[in-house]
């Protein structure tokens, strides 16, 4: 666990470096796609605080969003924000009541901050809490900024020594890492379990490689690139991959999938009216059962038998896409008693088979963000280079491309929303550096 900052009123340990307010550069967004280079002016760190230069910072899902549309989901931006919360740096500066850190020490930024008070923060799930506040979010007003800056000051509690071995940049990736830690503990696999990921991006990938570490036999890995599928299968992260067929992808409202859609009402043979949508509904769940039926065939060992029919399907499918017809295809996919975990964020509203679940006992379980995952993941970077048992794929071979210097921001997001560069090179994960 990170040192803590103490409530006893003992001897500073140690003097901030500066005593007065300074200057920094910040990156800026004040609307869909105007991103600015602004200069901000930062105190120095308060009690319980450590003011950090920030080294590296990793684009997400969400920070595209944002900078696309203003907006993540339900929480519309009201005021400027800066982006960025996987983030990695160093002490600057220590504030009064912190032990345990000495200037120039490298950490990973844990960025959710709770109220550490009410009582879903007592019992340990404080990614729960209703008062916290999260970096980058438009959800607390004012907004907690990010950590698109030079510096920022930042709760002592909630900054993670690290050791020399891990980069700056694999730090930064504790943040999704976290995500996939929190998502396997929910999920609780036995070892030989069986588990789909929906979904290729930084943290199906991510949730695939911890599948692994939790001990399921097979992990199979589905994306509709295949870039991100062979880079999975070829880095370790799944033993097996499935790209969907492009025309079954989902469109940009993830509600249906792209097809000849009908229109209108059609005339069964009963003569009975059937509205067009009902239709449309049942062919989508069609083409959900076929896809889980292939996922699930592509890890069946030629050589493998069934004690029982009834038994088809994975112990576990993690949907990673937020998409509503990835959602209908977890469900049909996961074997009676199993369990479907709700990682991805995207589609609020849903329309789901819940008799798929229901009838066959499938629990589904959401998660949101992450809590008491950091100490874990260092951890499994520390023992990147044991012998022993699975080894977590390298976290650095995740990050294709680096932008220098926060003026180079809007690149870095422009790139960070596409799957392939203009070389034609796939994209994972990409970092802005000091």
């Amino acid at each position: 666990m990170a040192p803590s900052a103490t409530d006893e009123a003992t001897p500073m340990m140690h003097l901030p470096v500066a005593s007065k307010a300074s200057s920094i550069s910040a990156s800026v967004l004040h609307g869909p796609r105007d991103l600015r280079l602004e200069r901000r002016t930062i105190e120095e760190p308060g009690l319980g605080e450590l003011q950090i230069a920030v080294k590296t910072t990793g684009i997400c899902g969400s920070d595209v969003s944002y900078y696309k549309k203003f907006a993540n989901g339900d929480l519309c931006a009201c005021q400027p924000l800066s982006l960025g919360h996987e983030s990695s740096g160093t002490v600057v500066a220590i504030g009064p009541q912190v032990s345990g850190f000495s200037i120039g020490d490298r950490v990973a930024l844990e960025v959710g901050i709770p109220c550490g008070q009410c009582g879903i923060c007592r019992k340990g799930r404080y990614n729960l809490c209703k008062r916290m506040r999260f970096r980058s979010s438009a959800k607390s007003v004012p907004h907690f900024q990010g950590c698109l800056q030079e510096r920022i000051n930042h709760p002592a509690n909630w900054c993670h020594k690290l050791p020399d071995n891990i980069s700056f940049e694999a730090a930064a990736l504790l943040e999704p890492l976290s995500v996939a830690v929190h998502a396997v503990n929910r999920a609780t696999p036995t070892p030989g379990s069986t588990a789909l990921v929906l979904g290729a991006g930084t943290v199906g990938l991510l949730t695939a490689a911890m599948a692994r570490q939790a001990g399921c036999a097979t992990v199979t890995i589905t994306d509709v690139d295949q870039g991100r599928v062979d880079f999975a299968i070829a880095k370790g992260f799944a033993t097996h991959g499935y790209v969907v067929p492009r025309p079954l992808h989902t469109s940009s409202s993830s509600s249906s999938i792209s097809s000849s859609n009908l229109s209108g009402t059609s005339t069964p043979l009963d003569g009975i009216m059937t509205p067009a949508s009902t239709l449309s509904f049942r062919s989508q769940l069609d083409t959900a059962k076929m896809l889980a039926t292939e996922m699930l065939a592509l890890a069946q060992p030629s050589n493998s038998f069934q004690l029982d029919d009834e038994d088809d399907g994975v112990d576990i499918t993690f949907e990673c896409t937020g998409k509503e017809v990835c959602m209908h295809t977890a469900l049909y996919a996961t074997r009676p008693g199993g369990k479907v975990i709700m990682v991805g964020m995207g589609t609020p509203i849903q329309i789901l088979p819940m008799s798929v679940a229901h009838l066959r006992e499938v629990d589904i379980l959401g998660i949101f963000r992450y809590a008491n995952t950091y100490a874990t993941g260092i951890r499994l970077l520390c023992a990147q280079n044991s012998a022993a048992g699975f080894m977590l794929p390298s976290l650095d071979d995740m990050v294709t491309h680096r932008f220098k210097g926060l003026a180079n921001a809007k690149g870095a997001f422009e790139l960070a929303s596409r799957t392939v560069d203009d070389n034609g090179n796939l994209v994972i994960k990409v970092v802005i550096e000091a």
